[in-house]
C-alpha cells in the first residue's frame, strides 16, 4: 500500500480523497493555484505545493507541475479526482515514465473510452447498443449542417473530449446546428484543449442512467448498480439518486452486464462509469464511459456501503477486489443535490464572491435517515470565477425513496449560505415537486417544468398561515430580548399587545396572540386570519439563522434573515419577506407608495460576473430579436446574450477581454 499520495485536484473532491486516504493511514499532498492558496483542501492535506496562477490551463492542467510536485514531496501515486487531468492518457503515461502510479485506469482504457468518438466505435465493435450518429470528426459548420440533416432533427452536438455539460448543444434546426457547432467547439477548446465535436441523434424523453463499475488488475470486474442522473440543466447534472425509480431488475441486470463487458473489453482497472440513455420503453443506448470517479459517486456509496475512493486506491496498489458481484446489495435509497454558486432567479447564471456565512446541516444518522455533505469550502472561503461553480454535494440516505427525499428537503432548509447567490431555493422547491416525487423523470425535466425559469414558490393559504405565525413569533422574541437588555432608557412595561398584522408579500394577515410564553423557549397560542388557535413552539433565539419548531401540527425548519422592519423567511423553496406590525401601523403601511425598479429596457447588462468573449454587433447596427449581441464566459461556460426584441445598438461600453461585474452595462440601445 502507498505511504503517500498526491491529489491532482481542488475543492470538494480533493477533500473527499484526503478523508479516505487519512482513514487508510496514507499521507496526502495537495496542490493549489494562487486562487486556492487558502482553500480547505490545502489545509486538510499533510503537505501542499503551489503550482501556478488561477487559470486551470496554467496550474491544474499542467502535467509537468503535478509531476514536479510528486518528486518534491516523494508522493508514490496520484489521484486525479474528476475533471482537469483525470481522463488524459498522456498524463497517465507521463506519471508511469517517472515511476509514479496513476490511481485510475491504464492509458489504453482511457484512450478507448475517454474519447467520445472512439468509445462509440469501440462500443459498436463490442456489440454494445449505441445511439445513431456520425462518429467522424466534423470539419466545419457546413459539414455539421449536412450531417444533422442526414441523421434527422433533433441532434446533439458534443465535444469529443467533453464532460460536465461543457461543449454540448441540442439543435432542432439548421440555424441551431451552425450556432451550436461554433459554441460547442469554442467551449471544448477552452475547457479541454481539444475542439473536436461529433453529432448524434437526440433521444426524445430520455433518462440519463449510469452504471458504476469496478475492475482490478487480476481480471475481476463487477458493477455496483445504477444512478439516475436525469435532473439536468444545460446538460449538467443537478440532482442524482440511487437506485433509479424507473428500472426493473431485468433492465438493471442487462445494463450491468453490458457495462461490465465493456470494462473487460478494454482491460479496465479502477472505478469507472458507463453512461446510458434510456427511453420511455426501457430501451437503453451506450452514451459514454467516464474513466474516472464521478461527481455523484456518494449515492452509490450510501446504498452499497462501499468506499469507491478506497477501492480505487487498493486497485492501483495491485490488490484484488475483496468482494464479488453476488456480494453487492443495494440497500435503501440515496439522493444527492449539487449546491452550485449560481442565481436561480436569473436563469441560473454563475455567482462569485466570499461565503460570509456557510453553515451546512449536521452530518450523521438521524433516526432512519443519514445526512452527508461533501464540500471543499468553509465560512469565509472565496468562490472564484476560474473553476466549476459547485460548492458542495449534499446527500441523504433513507430506507425508501420518499423518506430520502424528505430528509433532503429538511437538510436543504437547514443549509445556510450567504455572500453569494446559490441554488438551494431551487433544490428545496424541487424536493416538493410532485413529478419529481413520483419519479416521472427525463433529462428535459427542468426545461419542461420551469420553462420561464425559476421563481420563488408562492405560498398557499396554509403555508401563508405558517409563515405569518413564524414571523410574529420571531418579532415577539426580538422585542422580549430588547426588553431584557440592561441600560435601556425606557424599557417596555405592561402586557404584550394581542392584535397584530403580518404583511406577507403584498397581503396582510391578521394574527392574534391568545396566550403563552414569549421568552425562550417560546410556546404561544395564536389565531391566524381568524382561524382556530394553533400552538407555536420553538427554541429559536434572536440571531440564530435557522428557526426550528412547530406551528400547529407542522414541523418547520426555516431560515431567518433580518430585513428592514421584518424578516425574510426561506422555507421549502419559498422566499418571503414578512413584516409583523401592530394594527395601527398596518393601516398606515397600506397607504405607503410602492417604489418601482428603474427601467433597464434600453441597456444590455452583464447577467453574471464574467469575461467578455465577443461583442457581436457594432454601434448603430439594427438587430432582430434572437440575434446574438455578446458572449460572456463565466466558470468555464460561454453564455450567449441575445436581443429580446428588434432594436438598434447605441453606445457599446465593453470590449472583448473585459472582466465585468454583475449588472455592468455592456451596451446601450437607441
Amino acid at each position: 500500500m502507498f505511504k503517500k499520495i498526491l491529489i491532482a485536484n481542488r475543492g470538494e473532491i480533493a477533500c473527499r480523497v484526503i478523508r479516505t486516504a487519512r482513514r487508510m493511514g496514507i499521507a496526502t499532498v495537495a496542490v493549489y493555484s494562487d486562487a486556492d492558496r487558502d482553500a480547505v483542501h490545502v489545509e486538510m492535506a499533510d503537505e501542499a505545493v503551489h503550482i501556478g496562477p488561477p487559470p486551470a490551463s496554467q496550474s491544474y492542467l499542467v502535467a509537468e507541475k503535478i509531476i514536479a510536485a510528486c518528486k518534491e514531496t516523494g508522493a508514490e501515486a496520484v489521484h486525479p479526482g474528476y475533471g482537469f487531468l483525470s481522463e488524459r492518457a498522456s498524463f497517465c503515461e507521463a506519471l508511469e515514465e517517472q515511476g509514479i502510479v496513476f490511481i485510475g485506469p491504464k492509458p489504453k482504457a482511457i484512450r478507448a473510452m475517454g474519447d467520445k468518438i472512439e468509445s462509440k466505435k469501440f462500443a459498436n465493435a463490442a456489440r454494445v447498443s449505441t445511439v445513431p450518429g456520425h462518429l467522424g470528426v466534423i470539419e466545419d459548420a457546413d459539414h455539421a449542417e449536412r450531417i444533422a440533416g442526414e441523421i434527422g432533427y433533433p441532434v446533439m452536438i458534443k465535444a469529443s473530449a467533453g464532460g460536465g455539460g461543457k461543449g454540448m448543444r441540442i439543435a432542432w434546426s439548421k440555424e441551431e446546428v451552425r450556432d451550436g457547432f461554433e459554441r460547442a467547439r469554442s467551449e471544448a477548446r477552452n475547457s479541454f484543449g481539444d475542439d473536436r465535436v461529433f453529432i448524434e441523434k437526440f433521444v426524445v424523453e430520455p433518462r440519463h442512467i449510469e452504471i458504476q463499475v469496478l475492475a482490478d488488475s487480476h481480471g475481476n470486474a463487477l458493477h455496483l448498480g445504477e444512478r439516475e442522473c436525469s435532473i439536468q440543466r444545460r446538460n449538467q447534472k443537478v440532482v442524482e439518486e440511487a437506485p433509479s425509480p424507473f428500472l426493473d431488475e431485468k433492465t438493471r441486470a442487462a445494463m450491468g452486464e453490458q457495462a461490465v463487458a465493456l470494462a473487460r473489453a478494454v482491460d479496465y482497472q479502477s472505478a469507472g462509469t458507463v453512461e446510458f440513455i434510456v427511453d420511455k420503453n426501457k430501451n437503453f443506448y451506450f452514451l459514454e464511459m467516464n474513466t474516472r470517479l464521478q461527481v455523484e459517486h456518494p449515492v452509490t456509496e450510501l446504498v452499497t456501503g462501499i468506499d469507491l475512493v478506497e477501492q480505487m486506491i487498493r486497485i492501483a496498489a495491485g490488490e484484488k477486489l475483496a468482494f464479488a458481484q453476488k456480494d453487492v446489495k443495494l440497500t435503501g435509497w440515496a439522493v444527492e443535490s449539487r449546491l452550485y454558486a449560481e442565481d436561480p432567479y436569473r436563469n441560473f447564471l454563475p455567482s462569485i464572491g466570499r461565503l460570509t456565512r456557510y453553515r451546512p446541516p449536521e452530518e450523521g444518522r438521524f433516526g432512519d435517515a443519514v445526512v452527508r455533505n461533501d464540500t471543499g469550502v468553509t465560512e469565509g472561503s472565496e468562490i472564484p470565477m476560474f473553476y466549476d461553480p459547485m460548492v458542495a454535494k449534499l446527500c441523504t440516505w433513507a430506507p425508501t425513496r420518499i423518506e430520502a427525499i424528505d430528509a433532503m428537503s429538511d437538510a436543504l432548509d437547514n443549509f445556510v449560505v450567504d455572500g453569494i447567490e446559490h441554488n438551494i431555493p431551487f433544490l428545496a422547491a424541487l424536493m416538493r415537486h410532485p413529478r419529481w416525487r413520483e419519479g416521472r423523470l427525463s433529462t428535459g425535466f427542468i426545461a419542461e417544468e420551469f420553462p420561464d425559469g425559476f421563481a420563488p414558490v408562492t405560498p398557499d393559504r396554509h403555508e401563508t398561515t405558517i409563515l405569518a405565525a413564524v414571523a410574529l413569533a420571531v418579532e415577539l422574541q426580538r422585542r422580549d430580548r430588547l426588553d431584557r437588555l440592561g441600560g435601556r432608557l425606557r424599557p417596555h412595561s405592561g402586557a404584550m399587545k394581542r392584535d397584530w398584522e403580518v404583511r406577507v408579500g403584498d397581503g396582510f394577515v391578521p394574527v392574534q396572540l391568545l396566550e403563552g410564553m414569549v421568552s425562550v423557549p417560546l410556546e404561544a397560542d395564536l389565531s391566524v386570519a381568524g382561524g382556530k388557535a394553533l400552538t407555536v413552539a420553538s427554541d429559536w433565539r434572536p440571531g440564530d439563522p435557522v428557526w426550528k419548531g412547530r406551528v400547529g401540527g407542522t414541523a418547520v425548519t426555516a431560515q431567518i434573515r433580518p430585513v428592514l422592519n421584518g424578516v425574510r423567511i426561506d422555507w421549502r423553496g419559498m422566499s418571503v419577506v414578512a413584516r409583523p406590525m401592530l394594527a395601527a401601523t398596518a393601516a398606515l403601511d397600506r397607504l405607503m407608495p410602492v417604489k418601482l425598479p428603474p427601467d433597464t429596457s434600453k441597456l444590455l447588462l452583464c447577467p453574471m460576473p464574467g469575461l467578455v468573449v465577443t461583442i457581436a454587433v457594432g454601434e448603430g447596427q439594427e438587430v432582430k430579436a434572437g440575434e446574438t449581441l455578446a458572449v460572456v464566459e463565466a466558470m468555464k461556460m460561454e453564455n450567449v446574450l441575445r436581443a429580446e426584441r428588434d432594436l438598434t445598438v447605441g453606445t457599446i461600453r465593453a470590449k472583448p477581454g473585459d472582466s465585468l461585474a454583475v449588472d455592468a452595462v455592456i451596451m446601450e440601445f437607441a
